[in-house]
């Protein structure tokens, strides 16, 4: 059955990823090699236990390890260089696209639906799946706790990681995820691959329940429309380049090439 309830979890979750701005950072020092990382959780968790985290996420940082796998993808991004042509090519759009069209009319139910709730089009969601997880056949191999807070503590974006390694730890806490949960090597999770702090603010239980799983298919499309609304998709309204709605394809990600190919592959999909 699908409920798609309204998420009640977006003022909690943004003072959440605040928090860290609001926290003495400066005795978490970051660093760009493994040396330093064991000091970097001592003072990490301290920091941690001040934000709220309770035992089992505590016990959660004290048990990562550096992912170096971690520091050499985000070091090696070259995908997002690439022309659109290229791009939609390596990523293969065109399997997507004929993958996303049976979809759709295979469970034309479920995208209707979620359209009806959140007014995002069954293209775009489908889109965002095949390009994320391969309609999730690939959802990572990862250790996401490991990866979150290597990517934290590595000099070249802690403070934007620093937030989702504290709502890593919360949904430790919370029993959403498991000090052994597998995502993807930044981090992220499921279907279609939210960092932690993005399913604690989007995140819904769609299946009903009673809990959120981002490996889930259900709750994870239905918590990507939700993102998506909540981020100001305008229902009825055009999500190609220079339409309404492609403003709000930029803050699923921030690679111009990624941003088209899903709007191209959305419309193709949508027909």
């Amino acid at each position: 059955m699908l409920t798609f309830p309204v998420s009640a979890r977006a003022i909690l979750a943004s003072a959440l990823l605040d928090l860290f701005a609001a926290t003495p950072l400066a005795a978490a020092q970051c660093g760009n090699t493994a040396a330093g990382f064991d000091a970097w959780k001592r003072d990490f968790a301290r920091i941690a236990a001040q934000s709220g985290i309770g035992e089992r996420g505590l016990n959660a940082l004290a048990g990562t390890s550096y992912a170096t796998r971690t520091i050499a993808a985000d070091r090696n991004q070259k995908s997002f260089g690439f022309t659109l042509e290229r791009f939609m090519e390596v990523r293969g759009a065109a399997t997507i696209v004929a993958q996303g069209k049976k979809r759709k009319s295979r469970d034309a139910a479920f995208y209707n639906a979620l359209e009806r709730q959140y007014g995002v089009p069954a293209g775009v969601i489908i889109a965002i799946h095949g390009m994320e997880t391969a309609f999730g056949n690939f959802m990572g191999d990862s250790n996401v706790v490991s990866a979150i807070a290597t990517l934290a503590y590595d000099c070249r974006r802690s403070e934007f990681f620093s937030g989702h390694a504290l709502a890593a730890l919360q949904l430790v806490d919370r029993g959403t995820i498991s000090p052994q949960s597998v995502g993807a090597k930044h981090g992220e999770l499921g279907h279609t691959q939210f960092l932690p702090g993005n399913v604690i603010t989007y995140a819904v239980d769609a299946n009903g329940d009673g809990r959120v799983d981002m490996n889930n298919m259900t709750d994870a499309l239905a918590s990507t429309a939700n993102f998506l609304r909540q981020k100001g998709w305008q229902p009825g309204q055009g999500y190609q380049e220079g339409e309404p709605n492609f403003r709000v394809i930029k803050e699923w990600n921030a690679a111009g090439v990624y941003q088209k190919a899903i709007a191209i592959m959305g419309k193709r999909i949508d027909g």
